[in-house]
């Protein structure tokens, strides 16, 4: 039986209950291939559009990135320059306001849906993005004047470095951007509760059900092991965890190990010393550290993403120095759980959206950015499910390069690729 990664989320969910194993024959409207954030998210909004829908998950549900992530909810988008471009070339001077509507529109499905369905998500607001050195202070200020330009003047902050120690008990940065619109949150909580929305709106959803091969046709039949699903439209949701229909999808997507752990209980004191405004943190290089504190008060610490598509073999000798050298106080603190996950991780760092033949679809290719964007586009391809292509168009149409060569080969060329741009911004290049 496969059970969660021994993580800080998997030790503190609120759902232990397991869901049905299929087997024999349904019917559904949509079947979706995958149980994390992006299949749960859509079956629970085709759900609420009256489609019946049958989910079906390998492992557990959540069991992916979506249950092992830094559980951050941001407005950061690391392809925004490349959507910029693409999009302009469908949508003209419209891209930078889809684009900027975009980067909001999961932090307002998230927070709508976790009290339409009361989930218990340790939901919180409050977000700084920290700058390391004057380049990212920079940075920061083009995105503050951005924001308020935009009208978002009552939810940002910059904050100077004499100002820091108000934020953090930290000295290694030079000042930051306070973001009070963006959220942090127990990801596999929320999933599991949306998990729980969409069963008690009619879906079906299925755990240990592995998905081996999908029929083409107008009525396409997705098969496991020991089932199938009769489906008039099928969703692939699995991301960087599945190899189905490698002949369209092989090549354009390669997985990343990204890192976390989460130390022993520090007590209210301690906690509120290193982070008295609870804020969700990370830091503006280009492979950065994330942290921030977990309800029960934790040091939830994140970094070190290994782009060879390899696990960390001893994370918290990996992330240990980030972590004392960022918090001196927790120099030899306890870390009670580590573990990785694998984001898929795409050339220009767009998503991808699109379809194979006429009624199977993919989302995948968050780049690091999966909570708010698996939210998102559930909601846009639900909405190409149901006829209304505007939004769906705009992703399918982007032109995706697709390397001729192994996953392991491709996640070796990334891996050197990011090598170059860490090598660059270590070098003030």
């Amino acid at each position: 039986m496969n059970m969660h990664a021994n993580s800080y989320y998997a030790a503190s969910a609120n759902d232990h209950a397991e869901f049905d194993h299929l087997t024999g024959t349904i019917d559904v409207d949509v079947a979706i291939i995958g149980g994390g954030f992006t299949g749960i998210s859509t079956a629970l909004e085709l759900s609420e559009r009256g489609l019946k829908v049958g989910v079906l998950e390998s492992k557990k549900i959540g069991w992916g990135a979506t249950g092992r992530n830094g559980g951050q909810v941001t407005g950061s988008m690391s392809g925004d320059n490349a959507m910029a471009r693409e999009f302009a070339k469908t949508m003209g001077k419209d891209a930078d306001d889809f684009i900027w509507n975009l980067r909001w529109r999961g932090h307002d499905i998230i927070k709508n849906r976790v009290a339409k369905y009361k989930i218990a998500c340790d939901l919180k607001f409050g977000h700084l993005q920290t700058a390391m050195k004057p380049k990212h202070m920079d940075e920061l200020n083009a995105i503050y004047t951005s924001g308020v330009a935009r009208g978002m003047g009552a939810q940002l902050q910059m904050i100077p470095k004499s100002d820091m120690p108000n934020y953090l008990e930290s000295d290694i940065y030079c000042g930051g951007l306070l973001n009070t619109k963006n959220m942090h949150l127990h990801p596999l909580n929320l999933c599991l509760g949306e998990a729980r929305a969409a069963q008690k709106n009619g879906a079906l959803i299925f755990e240990n059900s592995k998905v081996i091969s999908i029929g083409k046709g107008q009525n396409p039949v997705v098969k496991t092991e020991h089932a199938q699903v009769n489906a008039k439209t099928v969703l692939i949701a699995g991301n960087a965890y599945h190899l189905l229909e490698q002949k369209k999808l092989g090549g354009v997507m390669f997985p990343a190990s990204l890192a976390n752990m989460a130390t022993v209980q520090l007590g209210q004191e301690t906690a509120q010393m290193l982070n008295p405004k609870d804020l969700a943190v990370y830091d503006s290089r280009f492979v950065l550290d994330y942290y921030r504190l977990t309800a029960d008060m934790r040091l939830m610490f994140g970094g070190g993403t290994n782009y060879s598509g390899r696990n960390s073999t001893n994370i918290e000798a990996e992330l240990r120095p980030a972590l004392e050298r960022t918090f001196p106080r927790l120099k030899g603190v306890e870390i009670e759980f580590s573990w990785t996950g694998m984001d898929g991780i795409v050339l220009n760092r767009i998503p991808q959206v699109g379809k194979i033949g006429d009624n199977i679809f993919y989302i995948q290719g968050y780049s690091g950015h999966g909570i708010a964007l698996s939210h998102i586009l559930g909601e846009i391809v639900s909405e190409a499910i149901c006829a209304q292509m505007s939004s769906f168009d705009v992703f399918a149409k982007v032109k995706h390069m697709k390397l001729p060569m192994s996953r392991v080969a491709g996640s070796h060329f990334i891996a050197l690729g990011m090598f170059y741009y860490r090598l660059r911004e270590a070098l003030n290049l």
